[in-house]
């Protein structure tokens, strides 16, 4: 059984007891959540789909902690210009295990 959710503005496909990094939410480790926008729902070959969201399913969840992603390098340069800039970035992620899927 898998489950396409919306979290934070980005889609995952979730199994139970899986582990996934999503976008850095607001609560605190060890804390359960629930999120509401399922977009489909595959029961054993029995496909449920919304239209957009399956009314009254849910995916809960556990954080297990907030992690940083590994250094992105942004490089820009103009050729023959002596214009050249380095920066990094790291993105904030939440590390969390799906409990449960409901639908």
């Amino acid at each position: 059984m898998y489950a396409i959710v919306d979290i934070a503005g980005q889609q995952f496909k979730v199994e139970a007891n899986r582990k996934i990094f999503v976008h850095r939410l607001s609560a605190e480790e060890g804390a359960s959540v629930e999120f509401e926008k399922v977009l489909l729902i595959d029961n054993n070959g029995s496909i449920n789909i919304g239209a957009p969201v399956i009314a009254g399913a849910k995916v809960k969840a556990t954080v297990l902690s907030h992690v940083k992603g590994d250094k992105v390098i942004v490089f820009k340069k103009k050729r023959r210009k002596g214009y050249k800039k380095k920066n990094g970035h790291r993105q904030c992620f939440t590390q969390i295990q799906i409990e449960s899927i409901q639908g």
